[in-house]
């Protein structure tokens, strides 16, 4: 790509930057070929890839430039996913998907904002990110469909938990207004709601034992699902023979990670992307500090949260799971020696251990290094056949 100097200003006279702002209805194109060209803006029904490619010729015509002039073009990843990015592949078309919290903007106050606005501010950014400013913004790593699918079957079943919790705290305090305690739903909920007795010795009312049903159909519908999803958890973690799953495995090997942690962290994180720092990785799921430095003025403002939601949660997860079931290892050792001091302080440092705990799992699964001081004490195998297996193995 060659750089020239115009009187309009700098531009890559071979090539033609695109930036698309997605709507639902519609979506708005800003077309250019450099700095100092003021942008080509035209709206075109969303999804009508015919009038995109029609508009990407009408826009070399107007720029003068040959019909088989490269297309480099971007977008902000969100509700429409990764599958224009696919398509303008396939059509010859550089795409780079953005970040949208890591777009420069303005430091001030009050910002206007419109699809005009956004495509033109969108378009110039990808031009000086050609131009080799790096750090204007974060592309993000498109996975493969293959890798995208295999997704779907923990973040169902995630979904479905949440739900069930939904509706589990709905019935306990729908219950708890009537002065009833439910410590737990059990199948038995419709016959026990039949029976049991408000503080004033009056049952619960008719109006509210209905609603209550009807939450609890739908809770065992949820239920249901997910039992039939947890068995083709297990099932694929028995009998799958691709590599992927195979990291699982050799993650379930380490006290204090199970099965569902084990699969969430490499179908999310290490079966596809291309990780090559300990930052990058930090990067990834957001544990990253955000110290504020200026002057006199030195804080910790707290971790970014800017990347995986999913693995976040986790990960804190597995930082309490592996101060429990792994206490000799060194990161456990560290743990208590710099945060042992209080309730508060554990708090606060279960985050640090999260970030270094994966940081010792990508070298466990990348590298092969065993983690200093770490337990193996049973296979794969009693993880995922059931707690029953696990009670005989731990005997």
């Amino acid at each position: 790509m060659t750089t020239t100097r115009e009187v309009q200003g700098t531009t890559t006279g071979t090539v033609l930057h695109l930036a698309f702002e997605l709507g639902l209805a519609q979506w708005k194109l800003a077309l250019t070929i450099g700095l100092g060209q003021a942008a080509r803006l035209r709206s075109v029904d969303a999804r009508d890839r015919t009038a995109v490619l029609k508009e990407i010729a009408l826009a070399k015509q107007r720029f003068g430039l040959p019909a088989d002039a490269g297309v480099v073009s971007c977008y902000e990843a969100g509700r429409d996913g990764f599958w224009l990015h696919r398509w303008l592949q396939s059509v010859g078309v550089h795409n780079l998907v953005v970040d949208s919290s890591s777009i420069e903007v303005k430091r001030q106050k009050r910002r206007a904002k419109n699809d005009r606005l956004d495509a033109s501010a969108l378009v110039r950014l990808l031009v000086r990110y050609q131009l080799g400013e790096n750090k204007v913004w974060s592309v993000v790593r498109v996975p493969s469909k293959n890798d995208e699918d295999a997704r779907r079957l923990h973040r169902e079943l995630l979904s479905l938990k949440d739900e069930r919790t939904r509706l589990t705290n709905q019935m306990k305090g729908l219950l708890i207004g009537q002065g009833v305690v439910l410590t737990k739903v059990k199948a038995d909920f419709a016959d026990w709601l039949s029976g049991v007795c408000c503080p004033d010795g009056a049952f619960v009312p008719p109006e509210l034992q209905a609603e209550l049903r009807r939450s609890f159909e739908r809770w065992q519908l949820v239920q249901r699902q997910i039992l039939a999803l947890d068995c083709e958890h297990r099932r694929r973690i028995r009998d799958d023979a691709t590599p992927h799953v195979e990291l699982v495995r050799r993650l379930l090997r380490l006290r204090g990670i199970g099965r569902c942690g084990a699969w969430l962290l490499v179908k999310e994180l290490f079966a596809w992307r291309q990780i090559t720092s300990r930052k990058q990785l930090g990067g990834l799921v957001g544990l990253t500090p955000t110290p504020y430095d200026s002057g006199t003025s030195r804080r910790e403002q707290g971790i970014s949260k800017a990347g995986n939601k999913r693995l976040r949660r986790l990960l804190v997860e597995l930082a309490w799971n592996w101060r429990r079931f792994q206490p000799g290892s060194a990161l456990s050792i560290w743990f208590e020696r710099r945060f042992g001091q209080g309730a508060r302080h554990r708090r606060v440092g279960i985050v640090a251990l999260a970030r270094k705990l994966l940081i010792t799992l990508w070298r466990y699964l990348e590298k092969g290094e065993t983690p200093p001081g770490v337990t193996i004490f049973m296979d794969w195998h009693s993880k995922v056949n059931g707690w029953a297996a696990w009670k005989e193995a731990a005997a």
